[in-house]
């Protein structure tokens, strides 16, 4: 996608009706960001997050940007405020992002691109949560899923990049996610509490059961806390297992529902199309989740071409 010759537009809200749910189900934009999340997954089939794997310089400026968000958290500390979730401070993490995501990405870009960047900053503003509701749930997650597939329409992001792109940039960009909910105590979006996988990612689950599969590890192996912990530098699910048995207390049964019943599927091969079922079903056609995402041309709410 040539963006000096392309007429790039402001992005908007498509998505109201359950009527609109089927359009967007056979819109260029959807089949676009579903093949790019599969294509991802199939990218680190049998990968571990330490395995030593290609990150270009493009890579590494995506995740120095994240790592400059993530200073912003250490200089805006939390206010004190009687109520427990939703700390203000972070409206105030997040007005400086929107005040700078424009510069941001013209730091990161070739100036050919930059007219892209009146779609790309809608993906990018929209992928760290709701500075109004304080919360963050998997249809921000998908903003910045959007936003990764945008750079590879771009081509700042190519082919070589599939492995670290979810190894190493969004590997990042959970690590920052989960600063900004611990940090600011985020009210997860939406939430489907014990029915879902985790209160507040889903992609980490679905990319991390193919880094799993054919290997040693096991679906049941999930449910054992001291694996879940010496694994989960290596594997993302795992780290996901971790990260949920230091947040949350009581039988994992309990708290965690929806993975206590993965961990008795046989192959992480079934858990993993099994996922993608469930993200098609549970966040991509599921109004209350997919009403807030927006279209421009880089994913197009037009049909998709047969």
């Amino acid at each position: 996608m040539s963006s000096s010759s392309h007429a790039y537009v402001p992005l908007k809200k498509e998505i109201k009706t359950m009527g609109d749910v089927a359009k967007w189900q056979k819109s260029q934009a959807f089949k676009e960001y579903l093949a790019f999340v599969e294509t991802l997954s199939a990218s680190v089939l049998g990968k571990k997050i330490t395995d030593d794997i290609q990150q270009t310089e493009n890579c590494s400026k995506l995740i120095e940007i994240l790592d400059v968000l993530s200073n912003w958290i250490d200089a805006i500390p939390p206010v004190d405020q009687p109520q427990r979730f939703g700390n203000k401070a972070y409206r105030t993490w997040f007005d400086k992002l929107t005040t700078n995501s424009e510069e941001i990405l013209k730091g990161m870009l070739d100036e050919k691109d930059w007219p892209s960047i009146i779609e790309l900053q809608g993906y990018f503003n929209d992928g760290f949560g709701n500075s109004t509701r304080i919360d963050y749930g998997t249809g921000h997650e998908m903003n910045f899923a959007a936003f990764m597939c945008c750079l590879f329409k771009l081509r700042y992001l190519t082919e070589v990049d599939y492995e670290a792109a979810v190894l190493r940039v969004f590997k990042r960009y959970l690590t920052l996610m989960r600063k900004l909910q611990t940090v600011y105590m985020m009210e997860p979006a939406g939430s489907h509490g014990v029915w879902g996988l985790d209160d507040f990612q889903f992609l980490p689950f679905y990319w991390g059961s193919s880094q799993l599969k054919g290997g040693a590890i096991k679906p049941n192996a999930l449910t054992d806390p001291a694996i879940a912990k010496n694994t989960s530098q290596d594997f993302m699910f795992m780290g996901c297992v971790a990260y949920i048995n230091e947040v949350k207390s009581g039988p994992f049964a309990e708290h965690s529902n929806v993975l206590w019943g993965i961990s008795s599927v046989p192959e992480w091969s079934k858990v993993n199309s099994g996922l993608m079922k469930m993200y098609k079903a549970e966040v991509l056609l599921k109004l209350p989740v997919i009403q807030h995402f927006s279209f421009g041309t880089m994913l197009s709410i037009n049909p998709a071409e047969v």
